[in-house]
């Protein structure tokens, strides 16, 4: 069963706005494991996703009751309903993430879900974001691609200080360059026409972001 489980996805909807729910859609697979949190379940309609469990404190939405595994968090805690879900299913075992519904009007709730990268990125899981306007995830051992289909692409320092930086493939390339927090100047890169970028740092971690 773990190695069915590790073969999975795990999909976290959150309470943010999502308005474009056909990119989300096409995102998802028939066996994607799918928790929604809290006011998350407002998204279950338009995403077409059953939920397999239900998270929250229940204080931006009514608990559905449904005939669902739910477990109601306490309203004062320390992890964010979002937060408490990754870290359950990581207790279950799912080592693969996608997060939907996160990144919304609230800078604090949007910048706490942007950091969930970097702690899965921490224990060796991939993740991603999706918005209505472009995916997250986080560069670090290994490289990531941008195809054509991204109008632009963005590298962002968010801890510390990369060393080792390659992009290739696109308009502003760079090779061994460094990027610190306090300085950021990878933002609105693009890919060449007919080309497929590739980014890798060697030190440290970036949060790549491809804007539609």
């Amino acid at each position: 069963m773990d190695d069915e489980i590790m073969k999975r996805r795990c999909v976290i909807v959150g309470g943010a706005d999502i308005n474009v729910y056909g990119l989300i859609r096409e995102e998802l697979r028939e066996d994607d494991f799918v928790i929604y949190c809290d006011s998350g379940l407002k998204h279950m309609e338009g995403l077409g996703a059953a939920p397999g469990l239900i998270v929250g404190d229940f204080d931006s939405w009514e608990d559905p009751r449904m005939d669902v595994e739910t477990i109601t968090l306490p309203r004062e805690k320390d992890d964010t309903d979002t937060v408490y879900a990754v870290k359950e299913a990581l207790k279950r075992g799912f080592d693969r993430f996608l997060l939907t519904g996160v990144v919304g009007a609230r800078l604090d709730h949007t910048l706490g879900n942007v950091y969930i990268l970097v702690y899965l990125d921490q224990l060796g899981k991939k993740a991603k974001i999706i918005d209505d306007y472009s995916e997250m995830e986080i560069v670090s051992k290994e490289p990531a691609f941008i195809d054509g289909s991204y109008r632009y692409f963005s590298l962002l320092n968010i801890t510390g200080t990369a060393r080792g930086i390659s992009i290739k493939g696109a308009k502003y390339p760079l090779d061994g360059a460094e990027i610190g927090c306090g300085y950021q100047y990878g933002v609105s890169n693009e890919v060449l026409p007919g080309m497929r970028a590739e980014v890798s740092v060697k030190e440290g971690r970036l949060l790549l972001i491809k804007v539609r």
